[in-house]
């Protein structure tokens, strides 16, 4: 305290003011964050309490898969066969120079089934499925819709949330396994036009050993977690919408956010975890 009034006499009133509005934004956000996480703990546990099968509306579940997934696919369907073919451009003046073209299968193989699928496809659904969760569950509250459940006795948690959640879960999985595979086939045409690979030896490559099943289970374990925090945060930010349809948008904005640093934060953590 007295190395703080002292520097406060040292300092002009302008500058100090600036770094105390400075310390005190800071620590604003800090809370804000906080709360934050603390509402969605709340949120999950009462998800988890909600989620036992006789409470779990199984129609609602698979309609929402069913709109998840199927209105999915084409976007993922492109972007894993471009980032396949991205994979052989970089590699391919390296495979060269060294007369490695046979590693192609494997390098492809490794890199997109622990990182870049899992990753990849976490942040499409991100920006599309979890975004459009946040929307719809923006509008229905701004709209006072889940008041309107809360007062014909409906539980807003069981019958908006919960289906959701899993199916988003379930669906970023799937989504991880069909971008997996056309990534691997975008990378196998890559190969062969680019380095003279053939598809045979873009297969033999990849299952020449090098290639495990934990590498398999290691990009699934990754995509289950990133469809949990994509799950949780479009749910938050969409049930805690205020502010009438501007607020629908910034609660869009918040959860895009929160879900892709929650991925990247997650990727990292995993990567040393899972073997």
């Amino acid at each position: 305290m007295g190395f703080l009034m002292a520097l406060s006499s040292r300092l002009p009133y302008r500058v100090w003011g600036d770094l105390r509005g400075f310390v005190a934004s800071l620590g604003g956000g800090v809370l804000l964050q906080a709360a934050t996480v603390g509402q969605m703990g709340v949120l999950l546990s009462r998800i988890a309490a909600r989620s036992t099968p006789a409470r779990l509306d199984r129609r609602e579940l698979v309609r929402h898969m069913e709109f998840m997934a199927i209105e999915s696919l084409p976007i993922v369907g492109v972007t894993a066969l471009f980032t396949g073919a991205i994979v052989i451009i970089q590699a391919a003046p390296v495979v060269q120079r060294f007369g490695a073209e046979g590693l192609l299968g494997w390098g492809a193989g490794f890199g997109v089934l622990r990182e870049i699928g899992p990753l990849l496809t976490a942040l499409m659904i991100s920006g599309r499925v979890g975004a459009n969760n946040t929307a719809d569950l923006g509008t229905m509250v701004v709209t006072e819709q889940v008041d309107g459940l809360r007062a014909l006795a409906i539980d807003p948690i069981a019958y908006l949330i919960v289906p959701r959640f899993f199916a988003l879960i379930a669906t970023l999985a799937l989504m991880t396994i069909f971008s997996d595979v056309l990534a691997l086939v975008g990378a196998a045409l890559a190969g062969e036009v680019l380095v003279g690979l053939t598809m045979h030896g873009f297969y033999n490559g990849f299952t020449s050993g090098l290639i495990e099943f934990k590498d398999v289970a290691h990009g699934l374990i990754k995509s289950v977690a990133f469809g949990f925090i994509v799950a949780l945060s479009s749910c938050h930010f969409g049930l805690a919408t205020t502010g009438g349809a501007p607020g629908v948008g910034r609660s869009v904005k918040a959860s895009v956010v929160a879900s892709a640093t929650g991925i990247f934060a997650l990727d990292y953590f995993l990567s040393f975890v899972v073997p």
